[in-house]
């Protein structure tokens, strides 16, 4: 499997220049197709999108959960007991309800920034379209 450099960017959660800066570096690998394009290995993608989260955010020292996505709270929908904060991850949405009082103790507001931590005993899995 191979990936153009868009792809790998849609995967990754970046811009394309940003995959091309990292290429342009010797960062990650990535070849020419037989139209002149780059393309980078499935295997190679794989194994530089593991690099990235070699540096740990340093709240993962504190905590057993590992998944952390750190995003912008971009909506706050509260009554006077419970909350929901939508947090805008890169591609991904994320919602969490939780109390009020938390909100207003976490300093949360739309444009601020968070990192929801998500520990989960069951993870569901699809397959990509690619296969």
């Amino acid at each position: 499997m191979t990936y153009r450099m868009g792809e790998a960017a849609d995967l990754l959660g970046v811009s394309v220049d940003t995959v091309r800066r990292w290429i342009d570096a010797g960062r990650l690998a990535a070849e020419r197709d037989e139209h002149g394009h780059r393309t980078i290995g499935g295997a190679d993608l794989a194994g530089f999108a593991r690099s990235l989260s070699d540096d740990p955010d340093p709240g993962t020292r504190r905590s057993s959960a590992r998944n952390r996505l750190r995003g912008i709270v971009t909506a706050i929908t509260k009554d006077a007991v419970m909350a929901q904060v939508d947090i805008q991850a890169g591609p991904f949405r994320v919602v969490s309800l939780m109390s009020s009082e938390a909100v207003e103790e976490l300093g949360l507001e739309v444009g601020s920034t968070a990192t929801a931590v998500i520990k989960s005993t069951t993870v569901v899995v699809e397959r990509g379209d690619d296969a």
